[in-house]
């Protein structure tokens, strides 16, 4: 009766073992692969999540644009809303984002940080630095730049209404490529 325990026991050791080599080598590889899948992908996101950051921001300067210009019309200061074209539009926001790095006069890229916005001094002009730039088309000059201006247009051009009626936009000075396959993005 000793005998058969004693076969049981050793019969049981020979089932249960561990990993061969092979199959740690072959588990740590097909691991590393998840992982480089998984980190190209959280990058991909990054990039997207900076996008629509940079997105949103444009459209609350658009809407406190708006905000600024509906404000002088309703005091009937209308010959200030010239002035809005020169102004820097951060100051428009009750709080400016946390990546804009304020005011500079003609910067060049290695001042400014990547992934913050910026005033233009000389062009008067908002600019986004992108950071995330894997799928980001550079402007002619080589910069990873998004330019933002205001520009006037005309509500009723070609209306005889003897009302002047102009407006303002928030927009791209020239459109950009990101994410876009080719088609610039519009701003």
């Amino acid at each position: 009766m000793e005998t058969s325990i004693r076969f049981k026991v050793r019969s049981s050791r020979l089932i249960v073992r561990g990993f061969s080599l092979v199959e740690l080598v072959v588990s740590v590889i097909i691991a590393l692969i998840l992982l480089v899948i998984f980190l190209n992908r959280v990058q991909y996101y990054q990039e997207q999540a900076e996008k629509a950051a940079m997105e949103g921001v444009a459209l609350a300067l658009g809407s406190a644009l708006t905000l600024q210009y509906n404000q002088l019309m309703t005091r009937g200061a209308a010959g200030d809303a010239a002035a809005l074209r020169n102004a820097n539009p951060m100051t428009w926001l009750t709080t400016p984002p946390r990546n804009y790095s304020g005011e500079f006069f003609d910067p060049t890229a290695e001042r400014i940080e990547t992934g913050s916005w910026f005033f233009d001094l000389k062009s008067r002009e908002l600019v986004y630095v992108v950071r995330n730039r894997a799928h980001f088309k550079a402007d002619r000059a080589g910069r990873y730049w998004v330019r933002f201006h205001v520009v006037s247009q005309d509500g009723m051009a070609g209306m005889k209404t003897g009302v002047e009626s102009a407006g303002m936009r928030f927009e791209t000075v020239t459109p950009y490529n990101w994410f876009s396959d080719g088609v610039p993005n519009a701003g």
